[in-house]
């Protein structure tokens, strides 16, 4: 029986909780950019509205960039071939010294560094082309360079560092030093509300003492100077630069993973680390802004070492399925294993245009890429994953064998197997899938909120209620008549030739799209934000939408292209960015229909008999590893 205590407990434990989730909400709104001061693609998809212009013709890397960057790209590729054994990597769960070294002498430390310290001085693009040569050749490799330049010291230092700081750091990562990026800890993931690491002003006013723990801070282990975040007393979170061999700082643990067995991946213990306050970045309270705006740039790396991994397993799967001989034929020439071989080259090609064309919008800086880039980081990892699935299949016995075990009998070492483990980690590294999803939610409804926030805010005033409602009706007798309204049929977009029927659709779909969003405002009010798999949907079609755009934009800049190489392959990759369209098409059209109409509710009840012990009964027989 309950008793009046059991519900007051129960009422208590609610509130806790409701004051829990608006606090975490509020940390994460406080961060967040709220203003759009430069033009974004997807956020105008999400809109209704297809803004071509904004990617097409499709941005290209300066002639002169790549002229200075092959000849280092040459170095490093050499470097890399001869050096690089990731068989014993894998095997010896370490990158060797002299890898790391030899990588440092090639200023490997500093690709984007200014030249005026030192650096190589090179664009997130070529940045990127050269994480996805590494990973190519080790995927730990690619993720101590990322993980030190995307998200540790570097990156914020540049956006953010100040003269003195960019003085002092910039010439060490020249010269090879590492950095690392503290954030995650044993209770806190996406949730920065929860942060326990402190760090309090000392007496005298020039230092601030830094106390808690750190997980699964890659790099951890080797680097030379870490971005660390922590909580002042006044509740707000600050980043520091800390100096890996302050006292105090503690390595306690090394972790190991499925995969990525050479990275060096630390739980940190810090214990009165004192930082001085000069070493504070961007300003206090300001280290979670810090921190998302730094990955608009650093989920970059993610899509790009996808596209390298999808081009590494379609090289094995054609050349499987042109030697592997069953039934009088080699198995390309079999519908069933064709299937998989043509989708993955349409999605390889498709995957390149979306990691790109991102990294090309970063660089041209007139754009707002907090959803773009976090769109490639989602997309390109789970079509990435699906490709590296699909090459497995096509080996089947030996995509499952390890590499080193081929050689020993006599077969080529195709690291399939290594390539899956080493692989998966991308959809959870810098955001999960899941939290991507939110993400791009959140900002897709930005201008809804704007206009009709307080409506469905429950805090909110009942004259700032009906304001909002005035304001609202006078928006939306605007806003959503447009959205029927528009020419997406022939012969617009008649330049792209035989995609021009995949642009129009592009253009109808998203205006389908608004007009779907604010059916689900309206019909789920503030409870929207618990329609995850609702909101999921439509941010699946808005980067199927996206990729569409930037694969047809790339191929229609391979015709009209200056380079004789990349016009000759123009018929081929405009027949690739056809054959990805279709396909794309008709995802949309299942996760279009599936919006309204779906098992959610009946699904989420059932987990939540799970989360209640009813189902436990299926657990019986077998063991469990508490």
């Amino acid at each position: 029986m309950t008793t009046v205590t059991d519900k007051e407990n129960e009422a208590a434990s609610a509130a806790d909780k409701h004051v829990s989730e608006r606090e975490a909400r509020r940390v994460v709104e406080a961060a967040r950019q709220t203003e759009w001061t430069a033009p974004s693609f997807v956020k105008e998809l999400f809109n209704g509205r297809l803004h071509l212009e904004l990617i097409h013709p499709y941005p290209q890397i300066p002639q002169a960039e790549l002229d200075r960057a092959k000849p280092w790209m040459d170095k490093l590729a050499a470097f890399l071939k001869a050096n690089v054994d990731a068989d014993a990597i894998d095997r010896d769960y370490k990158i060797p010294e002299s890898v790391i070294k030899g990588l440092g002498d090639l200023k490997c430390m500093a690709i984007k560094i200014p030249e005026e310290y030192g650096g190589l001085g090179f664009s997130q693009a070529i940045y990127n082309r050269a994480i996805s040569l590494a990973t190519c050749y080790e995927s730990s490799v690619g993720v101590l360079l990322s993980a030190h330049q995307s998200i540790g010291v570097p990156q914020p230092l540049k956006l953010f560092g100040t003269p003195e700081q960019k003085q002092k750091y910039f010439p060490r990562f020249v010269a090879g030093e590492i950095s690392a990026f503290a954030l995650t800890e044993p209770d806190v993931g996406s949730d920065p509300a929860r942060m326990q690491t402190t760090a309090t002003l000392t007496d005298d006013g020039e230092a601030y003492l830094i106390n808690g723990e750190k997980l699964w801070c890659t790099n951890g282990t080797i680097a030379d100077v870490m971005v660390v975040m922590a909580r002042t007393p006044d509740n707000r979170i600050t980043a520091f630069i800390v100096e890996s061999d302050s006292p105090g700082v503690e390595v306690t643990h090394r972790c190991h993973f499925m995969g990525l067995h050479g990275i060096e991946n630390a739980l940190l213990c810090f214990t009165n680390v004192r930082v001085p306050k000069e070493n504070i970045l961007l300003g206090l309270g300001k280290g979670l802004k810090l921190s998302l705006i730094t990955l608009n740039t650093g989920r970059l790396t993610i899509p790009a070492a996808a596209v390298g991994a999808a081009k590494t397993c379609l090289g094995i799967a054609r050349r499987y399925c042109q030697t592997r001989v069953q039934w009088g034929h080699p198995i390309g020439k079999h519908d069933a294993v064709a299937q998989l071989l043509g989708r993955m080259a349409a999605t390889t090609f498709a995957m390149e245009a979306v990691a790109e064309l991102a990294a090309n919008m970063s660089d041209q800086a007139r754009f707002d890429i907090r959803l773009e880039a976090a769109m490639a980081k989602m997309w390109n990892s789970e079509r990435g994953w699906e490709l590296i699935d699909d090459t497995m299949q096509i080996r089947s016995g030996r995509g499952y064998e390890s590499a080193p075990s081929l050689k020993a009998r006599g077969e080529v070492g195709e690291p399939v197997e290594r390539i899956m483990r080493d692989f998966r980690i991308n959809m959870i590294f810098e955001g999960s899938s899941e939290i991507m999803r939110l993400f791009i939610a959140r900002e897709a409804v930005d201008s809804h909120l704007k206009v009709a926030g307080a409506i469905i805010d429950p805090d909110a005033a009942v004259g700032a209620k009906l304001a909002a409602l005035v304001r609202a009706g006078l928006y939306y007798a605007w806003w959503y008549p447009t959205r029927w309204i528009g020419w997406g049929r022939w012969p617009r977009y008649a330049e792209f030739g035989s995609l021009a029927k995949h642009v129009r659709y592009v253009n109808r779909a998203s205006r389908r799209l608004a007009r779907k969003l604010f059916h689900a405002i309206v019909r789920f009010g503030p409870k929207l934000e618990k329609r995850q798999a609702v909101l999921a949907r439509m941010v699946e079609i808005g980067a199927e939408l996206f990729a569409m755009s930037a694969t047809c934009s790339q191929a229609q800049a391979m015709k009209t292209s200056k380079s004789p190489e990349e016009r000759a392959k123009a018929e081929t990759a405009t027949d690739l960015a056809d054959t990805f369209c279709r396909l794309s098409r008709r995802r949309i059209e299942a996760r279009m229909k599936g919006i309204f109409s779906n098992d959610d509710v009946k699904v989420y009840k059932t987990a939540q008999r799970v989360m209640s012990n009813e189902l436990q009964w299926q657990e019986e027989g077998v063991p469990t590893f508490e």
